[in-house]
């Protein structure tokens, strides 16, 4: 089974968004084992980054404003091609204040999924969809219209 890693800086304050993730994580249970990773906010992005390094876990994906746009589908096929070849993906949202160069500089890949700025307690709940978005695309579902 697919392994999932989902590492993230703070706790998610909003019972909506915290309602989102938990509801997607829970569909995934069927395509991957997905572990949520909240790590403490810290008085510098260099301290988080150093909690984050620790984390890393096989193909590292870390969303970055100055990352590749892809599609739905586009995050599909990747997805589908690290899990054919059995790699774990590990993604990294970084807190309010950004993320760390060497953060950034230990991704296999930089993923940005907009332009536009978005808080990043959401982009979790974004990301989640997405990841749930790739695997229902790979399996052929009606989800992706």
């Amino acid at each position: 089974m697919q392994k999932i890693n989902i590492v993230c800086v703070g706790k998610l304050k909003e019972k909506f968004y915290a309602d989102a993730v938990a509801e997607y994580c829970k569909r995934l249970t069927r395509f991957a084992q997905v572990t949520v990773r909240e790590l403490a906010e810290k008085r510098t992005i260099a301290e988080e980054g150093e909690l984050i390094l620790r984390e890393l876990r096989g193909y590292v994906i870390v969303l970055a404003v100055e990352g590749k746009k892809l599609s739905s589908e586009g995050l599909a096929e990747q997805m589908r091609r690290l899990s054919d070849a059995g790699k774990e993906i590990t993604f990294v949202i970084g807190s309010s204040c950004g993320l760390d160069d060497k953060v950034k500089a230990e991704a296999d890949f930089l993923l940005s999924f907009s332009d536009m700025t978005f808080p990043h307690q959401l982009m979790r709940v974004i990301l989640c969809e997405q990841v749930y978005r790739a695997f229902m695309i790979n399996a052929g579902s009606e989800y992706h219209k």
